[in-house]
């Protein structure tokens, strides 16, 4: 099983992996995504996750699965949320 450390934000995976080699700005992105440009700013620096609308803009221009940056969002919250939650009270329940 491969275990991922420190997973990172799927927004830094969007500017580094997709717009920088592309040239593109968060605006333009916005633009063909059709999105607002707010959007696109606000989860490239972080502040906001990949919701299931943007997930499919994203794969339809960038030739990629929305399967894939749910995937990411999902990774970052898991690990994320573990790290700080208390569930050491929580007794297993027998099959």
């Amino acid at each position: 099983m491969l275990v991922v450390k420190n997973p990172v934000h799927p927004g830094d995976v969007l500017k580094e992996l997709y717009l920088e080699p592309a040239g593109l700005s968060t605006g333009q992105l916005a633009k063909r995504l059709g999105v607002p440009r707010t959007r696109i700013e606000r989860l490239v620096r972080g502040e906001t996750a990949m919701t299931p609308d943007t997930a499919i803009r994203l794969a339809r221009a960038f030739r990629t699965s929305g399967q894939f940056w749910m995937n990411l969002q999902t990774n970052y919250d898991l690990y994320w949320t573990g790290r700080d939650l208390k569930v050491g009270g929580i007794k297993p329940i027998a099959a």
